[in-house]
């Protein structure tokens, strides 16, 4: 199977998801990887990231990457387009098997951070008809929720600094 077929799992959401989440992993994985966490602690946090990652986080870093190694190959070796293609799929495909390592690290960040009753409830609530459309929605609400936030912070913006800018000329500087 060819890159090209994969990039259709883009669809599902939208890359700057897994950007988002791959900093805060770094930024938080340290500490959390030092602890240590009871084993039924860890399956629960491990069925809460289950039941919540239907932005398949996992592919579409992949696709990422396999989006970016395309366009730096095929720049610097367009007449090897198509073994590029086949290669990255290849390569890909070699990766599937490795999306428990990342869930078991996010899990391990999840099982640090919230106790087992906690994490109980966490679960029941995704595990409902409730949890599960909400747990569906995300990628789109947050998808939805970031546009509304870019359309705001571009009007105010502008308005801001008007603002700012009168503030100092009433009280006497002209900037």
């Amino acid at each position: 199977m060819g890159f090209s077929t994969m990039m259709g799992m883009m669809t599902r959401a939208k890359a700057l998801v897994a950007v988002a989440l791959s900093a805060a992993i770094i930024a938080v994985a340290a500490p959390a990887m030092a602890q240590e966490v009871p084993p039924e602690q860890l399956a629960l946090a491990r069925k809460y990231v289950e039941l919540t990652d239907s932005a398949g986080v996992y592919e579409i870093t992949l696709v990422e990457i396999g989006m970016g190694t395309l366009s730096q190959l095929t720049t610097q070796n367009p007449e090897l387009a198509d073994e590029i293609d086949l290669a990255i799929g290849a390569v890909l495909e070699t990766y599937q098997s490795r999306k428990g390592e990342l869930l078991d690290q996010f899990a391990r960040i999840y099982a640090t951070r919230f106790t087992v009753e906690e994490l109980q409830e966490i679960v029941a609530f995704y595990e409902s008809p409730t949890g599960a459309k909400l747990a569906q929605a995300n990628t789109e609400v947050n998808s939805d929720l970031q546009a509304v936030l870019q359309v705001f912070t571009n009007n105010t913006r502008s308005e801001f600094f008007a603002k700012v800018r009168a503030e100092l000329r009433a009280k006497g500087f002209e900037v």
